[in-house]
């Protein structure tokens, strides 16, 4: 049976907003404000912990140079969901069309062998996230919420964990598995872990992935998750001059995700 096309049954623009509509924003201003950085309007994680940064809604001329200001010259901007027109001097580096997902059924359970990660266990994380490219993960994502993964042999061979928060509601983020165990139901064990975890805290689990990655998405849908609506993962270049008037910040760069996000 085909599927729906992703926009099918999708919010229309005259609907309310929503808060998931900018979810770095309202984690930024919610329960993820200790991390926020702000200049002027423009507020962002800090550079180790995860790439993204918000605009208003309506950016003006002033807010791109504050973002500049933050990225540095020639920096990397990541633009989650920007449909906008970006002023004279911005070069767009990737755009690719994504997806939002919401728990609509998910079996939520925890897992006898999934075992709280933290900050001793990054480097092996980040060995994991280099051999299967779920996304962005810095080493300090894990201070974003509670990341889970299960080992074999002691080693690390499949996680899950938080990343933005908006109020009431969690983004699960970060799902991989080794290649030499794909196909035990390793990364569905730990959605449900994970997702049990946030339903305790009375929130709902949300996620996002490219468009284009059917694998995942054929997953996330039997699981129970409910799409939303489209967005795209995007990022811009920031000018290489600083713009007057403005002092640049730390220069970053934005990963170009592999969207199995």
């Amino acid at each position: 049976m085909p599927r729906s096309h992703p926009s099918a049954g999708l919010p229309r623009p005259t609907d309310l907003p929503h808060v998931l509509d900018h979810p770095a924003r309202a984690a930024l201003t919610g329960p993820h404000a200790h991390f926020a950085e702000w200049r002027g309007r423009v507020v962002r994680y800090p550079v180790d912990v995860t790439p993204w940064l918000a605009l208003p809604d309506e950016p003006t001329a002033d807010d791109w140079a504050d973002a500049a200001a933050l990225a540095g010259p020639g920096g990397e901007v990541p633009l989650l969901g920007f449909q906008g027109q970006l002023p004279d001097g911005w070069e767009v580096t990737f755009r690719v069309e994504g997806v939002q997902y919401v728990d609509e059924g998910l079996a939520a359970a925890p897992d006898p062998e999934a075992v709280r990660l933290g900050p001793a266990d990054v480097p092996e994380i980040l060995d994991l996230i280099a051999r299967t490219r779920p996304g962005p993960f810095l080493p300090r994502t894990i201070e974003l919420g509670t990341y889970l993964g299960i080992r074999r042999g002691g080693a690390l061979v499949a996680m899950a964990g938080e990343r933005l928060h908006p109020p009431g509601w969690t983004e699960i983020s970060a799902v991989c598995t080794d290649p030499a165990v794909r196909g035990e139901g390793l990364a569905t064990r730990l959605i449900h872990a994970v997702a049990h975890g946030i339903r305790e805290r009375g929130e709902t689990p949300f996620l996002h992935t490219g468009a284009g990655n059917t694998h995942a998405i054929r997953l996330y849908e039997a699981l129970g998750f409910r799409l939303r609506r489209t967005t795209a993962f995007g990022a811009a270049r920031a000018p290489e001059r600083p713009l007057k008037g403005r002092t640049p910040a730390q220069s970053s760069s934005v990963p170009a995700p592999d969207l199995a996000l």
